[in-house]
């Protein structure tokens, strides 16, 4: 008997496939858990245009990604911070800081757990920070120059 898969089954497959097993198998033990149900030809159906929809909306953002990195990857952000001497500043400059720049300069949402700092910035100057865009695509290094605000 062909069953599709409800949840992940260890010994047969993932939610979504389609799994020959025997009618008792699928009796006794599949159905009555909720792990799979029976494969009727308009099931089956329904359940491939389920899965090629889905890859195809995972295709459109990786692809939205990829523009995303390439746009963040040509952005330059500036951040005023307040300094003493010798270039120091006064506090430091944190990943929601730069998420907020990438924000106010590209209106591009980045949670700040995507901004990858080592530590905070806490120099004057040009710095390269990671940013994580998406996990199907390579974190993008942006150009952080952080000036001295002003009084």
């Amino acid at each position: 008997m062909q069953v599709i898969l409800l949840k992940d089954v260890e010994v047969l497959g993932a939610k979504g496939e389609i799994a020959n097993v025997t009618d008792g198998y699928a009796r006794n033990f599949l159905f009555p858990r909720k792990l799979a149900e029976m494969a009727t030809p308009g099931r089956v159906a329904a359940v491939r245009k389920a899965m090629q929809d889905k890859e195809d909306m995972e295709r459109r953002e990786a692809e939205r990604a990829g523009e995303t990195r390439d746009l963040l990857g040509r952005t330059v952000l500036t951040i005023p911070a307040p300094a003493g001497q010798a270039e120091k500043l006064f506090g430091s400059v944190t990943n929601q800081d730069i998420a907020s720049a990438i924000w106010t300069a590209r209106k591009i949402r980045v949670d700040k757990r995507n901004v990858m700092l080592e530590e905070p910035i806490k120099s004057l100057g040009t710095h390269m920070v990671l940013v994580d865009v998406h996990p199907s695509v390579e974190p993008v290094e942006v150009k952080v120059i952080v000036t001295p605000e002003d009084a």
